[in-house]
This record gives structure tokens, sequence and C-alpha cells, in this order.
């Protein structure tokens, strides 16, 4: 029951009713990625009149976070490419790192030295600050 009323009332959550709706009936399963979020297009990959193009979207796998969208399927959703990552033979260079979720907010997030989240004290530099106290 609860699933129901966060599908129907939130869109922050997942997927809601209408977009559930709209993809069962008008969308085109193209391929997942390795956060487990789902890509879609429209059948056939016909272009909206509307639009000019072809309609593209992500359901989420948990909460909405663009983030989570590596580099490949965010050129594809925004048009920059024409063939998803899903359907060619990309392998990264040996250089490239993984793609990872923006942290912030999170236990994960970066602290760097001196920072009170990090728990640390700031190093001393020459010029420090002193507090003014009245007398």
């Amino acid at each position: 029951m609860k699933n129901f009323f966060l599908q129907f009332f939130t869109w922050w959550s997942g997927q809601t009713l209408g977009t559930r709706f709209y993809t069962w009936r008008k969308g085109e399963r193209v391929g997942t990625d390795e956060f487990g979020n789902i890509y879609f297009r429209v059948k056939g990959g016909k272009v909206d009149p509307a639009l000019g193009f072809n309609r593209r979207w992500v359901i989420f796998n948990g909460g909405s976070d663009a983030s989570t969208i590596p580099p490949g399927w965010h050129g594809w959703l925004h048009h920059r490419v024409d063939v998803a990552p899903s359907e060619e033979n990309y392998s990264a260079m040996d250089w490239q790192l993984p793609h990872k979720a923006n942290m912030t907010g999170s236990p994960l997030a970066y602290r760097p030295p001196g920072s009170l989240l990090a728990g640390g004290q700031r190093p001393a530099v020459s010029g420090d600050y002193e507090a003014w106290t009245p007398k």
C-alpha cells in the first residue's frame, strides 16, 4: 500500500503511475546501466511531431538522482549520440575511471583535511586568524 501511494503522489522516489502507464503503452526498453537504471524510447524510435525528435527517458533505480546516469547514457538521453551504449561495442580506455555518483550530503562525501565534518584540526597557516574579544 505504501508503494502505491509513493508512486501516486511522489516523483522523487521512482516512477509515478503516469510514467508507468506511458512506459507500458508507448515505451521500448533500450537497456540498463551498472546502477540499475532502465532506459526507454518511444516504440520504433518514432519522431514526435511536436518535438521534432524521438522521446527518450530513464526510470531510476531508487530515488531520482541524475548524477547516477553514466556519461554514455547521458549523451544518448540528450541526443548527443544516436546509438545507445547497449547497442554499441564500447570499451573504456585504460586511463578512464568508472563513473561515480555525486556523494554530496551522504556519509561518503568528500571531506577535505581540516573540515569540521572530517573530525580533524585545521593546519596552522602563516598569518593565522586571531579571534577578536571585546574588553
